[in-house]
């Protein structure tokens, strides 16, 4: 059995049930160093313990796909959501292992800074670039998805597309300075790390952090157009009752009068 898990944006408070107790349950248990050092107050002293890092991930991942196919519980684990930032990786696994492997959801920092900053998904795109390889395409789904009036939150690239350099981009390619933003470095705080307007994001900040970028024209609540809906709703109930000359409700039998 081999399952890759997703435990969280860095605080173990939000590790599911079902994430701990595949942790306390595991054979072997492999990740970066930085996800296992998160949970390594869970794991068994029977576990046996794989860590890694970019550089020798391959050789790792295959030191577990062996123990997995010799019968042992292995459990990989992911910082957040491994369907929000961690694709690649999962994909390594895979490839190690020879089939698709079980995945477990866990908890994105994406899903805690809009908690955290109240703004709903519905409105607001995802973007991830800790990821290897061209980021091209994804530079310029952030470039429309800001063109579009759609708030965006943003997974810096820890080598070389931080929130400094994320800003440089949008800037140079015609976005508004004044955009209102802010980056987050731990989530289990309740404000950002800094906060002002996009024009102004210079700072340097560390590998964990996530940035969110919102819109120049957010949208207006939706509550009071539905409310004066169903009030006009209402008043036309009461004006085909009054037209049709009887004493009834709506949507009871006519009274006529003579």
């Amino acid at each position: 059995m081999i399952c890759c898990l997703g435990v969280g944006p860095g605080d173990l408070g939000y590790l599911t049930l079902r994430g701990r107790e595949l942790i306390e349950t595991a054979d072997v248990l492999a990740g970066f160093r930085t996800v296992v050092d998160l949970v390594r107050p869970l794991i068994r002293d029977e576990c046996q313990v794989v860590t890694m890092g970019y550089k020798d991930q391959t050789e790792m991942l295959e030191k577990v796909a062996s123990l997995h196919h010799e019968g042992a519980k292995c459990v990989v684990v992911f910082m957040g959501d491994i369907h929000f930032s961690g694709f690649q990786l999962l994909e390594r696994v895979e490839h190690a292992c020879g089939h698709r492997v079980e995945t477990v959801a866990g908890i994105s920092a994406a899903q805690i800074l809009a908690s955290r900053s109240r703004v709903c998904f519905d409105e607001t795109s995802f973007i991830t670039f800790h990821r290897r390889g061209d980021i091209a395409p994804f530079q310029k789904h952030l470039l429309h998805a800001l063109q579009d009036g759609r708030n965006v939150i943003v997974i810096p690239r820890p080598w070389d597309f931080m929130p400094k350099a994320i800003v440089d981009f949008l800037l140079s390619r015609g976005v508004a300075p004044a955009h209102p933003t802010e980056v987050w470095e731990r989530l289990s705080q309740n404000e950002a790390a800094w906060s002002g307007t996009l024009g102004d994001c210079h700072a340097d900040f560390t590998d964990m952090s996530i940035m969110l970028i919102r819109t120049l024209h957010p949208m207006k609540s939706q509550l009071n157009l539905a409310e004066s809906r169903s009030r006009l709703s209402a008043a036309h109930g009461n004006i085909d009752c009054s037209k049709a000359g009887g004493t009834g409700t709506p949507g009871s039998p006519r009274t006529e009068t003579n």
